[in-house]
This record gives C-alpha cells, sequence and structure tokens, in this order.
C-alpha cells in the first residue's frame, strides 16, 4: 500500500524574460493506494501529474509531507535504503517513441533488467530468455516476432506494450501510467486500457492512472477513485464514477464540460461550463487558486483558502465524496444519451 500525506514540490525557476520565480508544482496531495487498487489523477496540463509520478517513482524528490510505502515513511531512509522501494513502483511512459532505446533490440532492453534481478534470482540466461518470451505474451507479443527487432520496427501500440513487459521485469507492486495512451493511434488505445485493466486483475498489480482524459479514467480505474488536480493542489476526489457524474467543484466541471459529445447519440449535459478566464500560472490568490477563472465565485472565495472538505453525510457517516469548494453544487455536465436527458 502507498499513502501520500501532503505531498509538496516546489521548483525555482529563471527565464530570461521572466525573471527569477517560484513554482508550486504541488501543493500537500494525500492519497492512499490500496493493494490491487487503482487511483487515477486528471487535469490540464502543468497541473502537477506528472511530478507526481516521478516522485512516486523515485525520479523527482519532494519538499515536503511524507511517502509511505507498507508502512515505512521514506522520508527517514537513506536513498540506496529507498531504492528496494521504488523498484516495486514502475512507471510507463507517455512516450513509448523515446522511452526505448532505438539502438537496441526488445531482447536486448528486456534482458538488462532481467540480468540485475539474475543477481538475486540466480536465474541463468535461458531462464531470462524465457521470462522475456513470457512477458511478451503476457502483454500481447508474439515472442519469436518482437524479440529480435528494433524499436522502429514496431507500432506504437507494440512498443508501448513492450514498455509494459518491461516494467514487469522487475515484478513491481505498483505501476504508474502517465498519459500512457496519449501518443497512440485511437485505433490501439482500448488494447492498452485493456491490459492495464487485466493485468490488475490477473497480477493483483496496484495502478495509478495520470490523465487528462476522463473517459479513460474511468475506463480503467472504474472501482477507484479520481483525483482532480488543478495547479499542484486536489480539489476533488472520490469514487470515480461519483465524481464524473456529479462533480460539485467548479473546476471540475469545467474540466468534465471540455469532453466531447458523441453527436446522434449523446446530448451535452444541461449544466455545461467553462472557465471565465485564460490560466495564468503566476496569478498569486490568497483564495481560492480556481477563483480567478471560476463563472461561480464570490468575495469569500477571493479572500480565503478552502480546503477539502466532505460533501455531507451519507447514513450517518462522512462522504467519501471531498471537494475543496465553499459553494459545492453538484452538476450534470457529462454527455447523456439521446432520449436519456429528458427521461
Amino acid at each position: 500500500m502507498i499513502e501520500a500525506r501532503g505531498i509538496t514540490r516546489t521548483y525555482q525557476t529563471h527565464g530570461a524574460f521572466t525573471g527569477a520565480r517560484t513554482v508550486q508544482a504541488l501543493r500537500g496531495v494525500d492519497f492512499t493506494l490500496p493493494d490491487g487498487g487503482a487511483v487515477s489523477f486528471i487535469g490540464e496540463s502543468g497541473c502537477g501529474k506528472t511530478t507526481l509520478g516521478k516522485i512516486l517513482t523515485g525520479l523527482e524528490t519532494f519538499d515536503g509531507g511524507e511517502l509511505v510505502v507498507d508502512g515505512v515513511e521514506l522520508s527517514g531512509l537513506k536513498p540506496h535504503q529507498r531504492a528496494k522501494y521504488f523498484r516495486r513502483i514502475q512507471m510507463i511512459h507517455q512516450d513509448p517513441y523515446s522511452a526505448l532505446n532505438p539502438t537496441r533490440t526488445i531482447a536486448s532492453i528486456l534482458g538488462d533488467p532481467l540480468r540485475m534481478r539474475a543477481k538475486e534470482t540466480g536465474a541463468d540466461a535461458e531462464t531470462r530468455r524465457d521470462r522475456a518470451a513470457e512477458l511478451l505474451t503476457l502483454v500481447g507479443l508474439e515472442p519469436d516476432a518482437v524479440l529480435p527487432k528494433y524499436p522502429h520496427q514496431l507500432s506504437g501500440g507494440q512498443r508501448q506494450r513492450v514498455v509494459i513487459a518491461r516494467a514487469l521485469t522487475v515484478d513491481p507492486t505498483v505501476l504508474i501510467a502517465d498519459e500512457a495512451v496519449s501518443m497512440i493511434d485511437v485505433s490501439m488505445r482500448l488494447g492498452i486500457l485493456s491490459l492495464l485493466r487485466d493485468l490488475r486483475a490477473r497480477l493483483g498489480i496496484s495502478l495509478v492512472f495520470i490523465t487528462h482524459d476522463v473517459a479513460t479514467a474511468r475506463y480503467v480505474g472504474d472501482d477507484g477513485e479520481l483525483h482532480v488536480i488543478y495547479r499542484g493542489e486536489v480539489v476533488e476526489r472520490g469514487l470515480t464514477d461519483e465524481v464524473i457524474l456529479a462533480p460539485v467543484h467548479p473546476y471540475t466541471q469545467c474540466l468534465l464540460s471540455a469532453v466531447p459529445i458523441m453527436r446522434g447519440l449523446e446530448e451535452p449535459g444541461p449544466d455545461r461550463t467553462s472557465p471565465t478566464a485564460a490560466l495564468d500560472e503566476r496569478a498569486v490568490t490568497p483564495g481560492c487558486l480556481f477563483q480567478p477563472r471560476c463563472p461561480f465565485a464570490q468575495d469569500q472565495c477571493a479572500e480565503q483558502h478552502p480546503v477539502l472538505v466532505p460533501l455531507g453525510d451519507v447514513a450517518g457517516e462522512a462522504s467519501e465524496h471531498l471537494h475543496a469548494c465553499f459553494y459545492p453544487e453538484a452538476r450534470r455536465v457529462v454527455g447523456v444519451e439521446v432520449g436519456a436527458a429528458s427521461a
């Protein structure tokens, strides 16, 4: 199990035209990923999703908060002590074209991590070759056809399956899928998403799914939690279907309103809305971060900063649906089937 408690990450930048400035990539992110579970993060570009993924895999450090893996607080460990925990958390990169070394065959790409594992398992060369073939079969590829090839000889979907197979070489318990299908042809995306669901079911692997595509988050993590991030801060979270079908934070509503609908099959949600202004990441406000763009903002929003609170009580217990808004209101913004809107 992975638990993030108030994770923060700040960068100091210096541009030729913008000068020195501080960028708060993450502002106290909390979440819990149970064994075999799924957590999805959605938000527009630059909201901090990828930074969070890199922190979870040890590719980036965090300034504040705590990352806990199986009850062990990683901030109290030295870098070499953290390695065994981060090895269990592997990333599926967004770009399968740059994620694989173009000068190496697939056999060599999969062979390197398997050789490193052999120092612990004692697996010989034949066992490693069998394991590479097994992994390719697991991700839906034909080993004899793929192993001798170079990445440029494969399609985008095949390359992404190889990236997933490489992540599985070290027997991870968690996969971080960072926009895993955004650079793949639309016709191939469903196959990759189905593969991720299958790996969860067959291997019990936990999944952190990072995306800006609501539909893919709903497909992969339908039984998990959805976290909506805006400028490094989670503004709404809850069960995936509950957040998508009844969002209460204006940013979530704007985000879901941007999802295209299938003309003739769907009708726009009756409450669709959009931001009142373009994003300005340099804007500083003591109140809600979304207030300068919020179509429903009031005076309090500019003066006070909201925190995540339960939506309300359900059967005497606090709701799992959390929001950071002073004036939450459920709105129907996603497309509905033709005929269902009037029902």
